[in-house]
């Protein structure tokens, strides 16, 4: 019984010999394992869980395409005002999209306000008579901005 004792006390000591006093030799082979799972391994995995938080929360923005014409906004003196660039209907006080050139109600050429000098010209004319920009209306997309509340207060519901 004590030789079994003995046994197993010197096989104890052996295995915490090899905790405390390990083959050095053994450990530096094992380095570069140990470093990818420690150092590269967290690091990997924290740029995955940013890139798919990233992923699921970034911000998007809310594309909405206008169709048809739209009545312009009257300024303070009761006359419409109408945006540069974007072709318009005078005597129907519509806004068009990008591209139109004839109004849908009674097929007359609509105008456009020059972005750089502000004379009006007809949509047809891709040339200003005035300061010689060019300017090709084509369709694009409108993005809407975000909802926010009005100045001075929360948005009243």
């Amino acid at each position: 019984m004590i030789d079994n004792l003995e046994r197993v006390w010197t096989q104890v000591l052996g295995a915490i010999d090899k905790i405390v006093s390990p083959d050095w030799g053994t450990v530096i082979n094992a380095l570069p394992l140990l470093v990818i799972v420690g150092v590269v391994g967290p690091l990997l995995t924290l740029l995955a869980v940013f890139w798919l938080y990233y992923a699921v929360l970034r911000p998007r923005a809310r594309i909405r395409v206008e169709e048809g014409p739209r009545v312009a906004a009257l300024g303070a003196d009761g006359a419409p005002v109408f945006p540069v660039g974007l072709p318009y209907c005078l005597t129907h006080r519509l806004i068009f999209t990008s591209g139109t050139t004839s109004c849908d109600l009674d097929h007359f050429e609509l105008a456009v306000i020059c972005p750089m000098c502000g004379v009006g010209r007809r949509a047809g004319v891709d040339t200003c008579g005035n300061c010689g920009l060019v300017f090709r209306v084509e369709q694009r997309m409108r993005i809407a901005t975000a909802a926010v509340p009005p100045p001075g207060g929360a948005a009243i519901a």
